[in-house]
Formats: structure tokens, C-alpha cells, sequence
């Protein structure tokens, strides 16, 4: 698949734009603060409905303007030398309910629109996958599989709803204990329980599913950045097997990557179960104490965890192999494992945009050699870079030129 064209209406600091873009490799180059990475990432918004610079909405609304329209052309073979042209059309509406269109239809909800078009960035922002917290790290895991599976944003969605209302109602029953109010009503705390451990089960099971999947990517994909300097693994700790385990969450080993995997109908009961022993600590302190809010996605790297150990190009290198897996993971088959939770078949034309937001200035010749070599046979990749001179010559290829809001074809 590829992007066609994209249109953008008082996003960011565009009044109006209209950029055409084309199959293979496309650089948008131009000063710092000039507006190249605003159209990168309203493309990004299109396939994920999130940023990967701002966690809300308000700062991709024009100043003084009430919404921002992205629309989007994309290309896809949904059957061999047919292509089928769609056209998304996205509203963002700060404080309200963002809306979509698709080919010009009634207006719908946003999320209707994931999975038409499927997108892998790296940015500069990415080193945070490793260096970060583990909420960075989590949300890698939750983006990558909505656009596997679309409906899983919903999923998504209710959870951290559902969280919300669950730690609202811990903070109160601990301060009725606290202020010798006599016992608090838990009644409705069990109903928050039930819905906690019916969201988060779905929501470990398809996380547990995609780290199995993406694992052999991500070894693959290090070995090859880095040129085989040391090898690179991932895996998923679920602060629900410590707490099962009777083991401090920190200091729990993630489990190995090949062992049987618990239904979600299991890890629903293994969640309200721990809930139970937890109740009293939870009231004490107010917060949730299990789930996959505290989950972690382990990185590991020669042995040693990545975070701490690995030294600036390691963890460039531990970024890139994350974006490079998923890249793999998009194009190919949908993965085993899961009950079910992956769309099957996407079409020929499943490979995904690649788009790589002022990337190779950070980094080192030997990377960005590898990275370039990488890439370059992707179907379309989209850069951003301050000067023409960052690009590396195997990502030659057309040119647009971002200058002082305007946008122009160069090559």
C-alpha cells in the first residue's frame, strides 16, 4: 500500500496543504521548525488516531481554529494488479468526539478507519522505547496491535476506562477507612473487579500473542543493524505472575517466550483472584495494583537489561530493531497464537508505510549505511530531513522541498 496523496485543513501549523506523494522513496527536506514532521505525523494519526510526538489532540489543532481535517488517498492491491483506491477522511476535534468518513460517506466513528491504512514510524522520540518508562514501552505493544487487529482499540479503550473508575473508588474506600467512617461499601468494587479482570484478561493474552510473534523479528532485525554486536530479546512480564507467584514484581523474570500460553477465560480468573489478595493493599494505597497497567515489555540485550546496560548506539540500535520488527510483523503473515485476536488475511498488499521522522542525523555512518540498505526496497518510505546531505545515498529518490509553511516538488 502506499499513500496517494495527503490534504491537511488547520492541522498543526498548516491553514492548507495539499502534498502528492508517490510509490518508493520520498524526502521532505527543509530547516528545523518549518513543518516537515507535522505531515509525516498527520499521516501517522490517520493509521493509529494518536501522535507520536503529543499524547492529546489539542496541539494538532491549528491555533484559533476549532478542528483539523487529515484526509488521506491510499493505494492498495487488494487483489494482484487491481489496485483499489480509498480515501480517509478524519476529523480531530479537541474536547469532543473525533470524527472519520471513508470514500465521502456519512460521517462515523474515528476508530472505524483503523486498518485501512497501516503505518511504521521511527522518530528520534523512539529511543524512549528503551531508555524509558515502561508505560513507553506498553503503549509500543497496545499501537502495534490495534493496527494487527483493529478491534483491539476497544479493547484498549475500555480498560483504561475501567481503570479509572476502579482507582476513583479505591482512593474513597481508603480515605473512609482512614477517617474512621467505619468500613466502606465494597460492593461496587466488586463490579469494578469483574470488569477489570474481563478487560485487561483480552488485553494480556493478545500482548503475551504479539511478543511471541514479534520476538524472532527483533533478533533478526538487531543482528542486522548492528552487525551482529550481541543478541537482542525481548519478552513480556505480567505483574499478574508475580503476584500469583507470591514474588516482588521487580525482581520477578519475565517467563521464557515458548511456554504454554493461559486463555483469556483462565488469566480472567487469575486477575480477579489477585485482585482478592491484593484488596487490602490496594484500599491502603489507593491505586491498582495489578493488571496490565503494570505489566513491562522486558528488553534484553547480550543478557543484560537493556535499560541501564546497553550503552547510546545499543539502544539506537534496540529502537530501531522494535520499528523493524513490526515492519516485518505488518508485512508478513498474521501471527499464530492469539485465539484468534489477529485479522487473517490483509491482502498482497499488506506492507505497511514506512516513515522515518529526521532519523539518520542521529545517527552514527555505520546505522544509517544499515538502516539505508534496510529500507530502501520498501514499498514507500516517507523522511524527513534538515538537509538533502542527511539523506543516504541508497534512499535517493524524489525530493520535496518544506520551507516557511510551503510545500514544493523538487524531484
Amino acid at each position: 500500500m502506499y499513500v496517494a496523496h495527503l490534504s491537511l485543513t488547520d492541522f498543526r501549523s498548516y491553514a492548507q496543504v495539499e502534498l502528492p506523494l508517490d510509490p518508493g522513496i520520498t524526502a521532505l527536506v527543509g530547516p528545523n521548525g518549518q513543518g516537515k514532521t507535522n505531515l509525516v505525523e498527520a499521516i501517522g494519526y490517520v493509521a493509529t488516531l494518536g501522535s507520536h510526538r503529543v499524547p492529546s489532540d489539542a496541539a494538532l489543532v491549528r491555533q484559533g481554529a476549532s478542528r483539523a481535517v487529515v484526509r488521506t488517498r491510499v493505494v492498495r492491491e487488494l487483489d494482484p494488479g487491481q489496485p483499489r483506491t480509498t480515501t480517509i477522511e478524519v476529523e480531530v476535534t479537541p474536547g469532543k468526539a473525533n470524527r472519520a468518513r471513508v470514500n465521502g460517506g456519512s460521517p462515523g466513528r474515528a476508530r472505524d478507519v483503523l486498518g485501512i491504512l497501516r503505518t511504521v514510524l521511527f522518530a528520534p522520540e523512539d529511543l524512549s522505547l528503551v531508555k524509558g518508562d515502561p508505560g513507553e514501552r506498553r503503549r509500543f505493544l497496545d499501537d502495534l496491535a490495534v493496527q494487527l487487529t483493529p478491534r483491539l482499540v476497544g479493547i484498549v479503550s475500555d480498560y483504561e476506562r475501567v481503570l479509572r473508575q476502579r482507582s476513583a473508588l479505591l482512593k474513597s474506600a481508603g480515605a473512609a477507612v482512614r477517617g474512621s467512617r467505619g468500613g466502606a461499601d465494597l460492593r461496587t468494587l466488586d463490579v469494578w473487579d469483574t470488569k477489570l479482570a474481563q478487560t485487561g484478561a483480552q488485553l494480556i493474552v493478545a500482548r503475551r500473542a504479539l511478543v511471541d510473534a514479534l520476538q524472532p523479528h527483533v533478533g533478526h532485525a538487531y543482528e542486522q543493524v548492528s552487525a551482529g554486536q550481541g543478541a537482542a530479546s525481548i519478552a513480556y512480564r505480567a505483574s499478574l505472575d508475580a503476584v500469583l507467584a507470591g514474588e516482588d514484581l521487580e525482581g520477578a523474570p519475565a517467563p521464557a517466550g515458548d511456554q504454554a500460553r493461559p486463555s483469556a477465560e483462565l488469566v480472567e480468573a487469575q486477575l480477579l483472584e489477585a485482585m482478592g489478595r491484593l484488596r487490602p493493599k490496594e484500599i491502603e494505597r489507593g491505586v491498582c495494583l495489578v493488571g496490565p497497567h503494570r505489566d513491562e515489555l522486558v528488553l534484553t540485550l547480550g543478557g543484560l537489561p537493556a535499560k541501564g546496560y546497553a550503552s547510546h548506539g545499543e539502544s539506537w540500535s534496540f529502537a530501531l530493531a522494535l520499528r523493524l520488527a513490526s515492519y516485518a510483523l505488518l508485512s508478513g503473515d498474521a501471527p499464530a497464537g492469539g485465539e484468534g485476536l489477529w485479522v487473517a488475511d490483509w491482502g498482497p498488499d499488506g506492507e505497511p508505510v514506512l516513515i522515518l521522522d529526521d532519523v539518520f542525523a542521529e545517527l552514527d555512518s555505520r546505522r544509517r549505511d544499515r538502516l539505508a540498505e534496510l529500507v530502501a526496497p520498501a514499498r514507500q518510505v516517507l523522511i524527513t530531513a534538515a538537509v538533502a546531505e542527511d539523506v543516504p545515498a541508497p534512499l535517493a529518490g524524489a525530493r520535496v522541498d518544506v520551507m516557511g509553511g510551503e510545500v514544493s516538488r523538487v524531484l
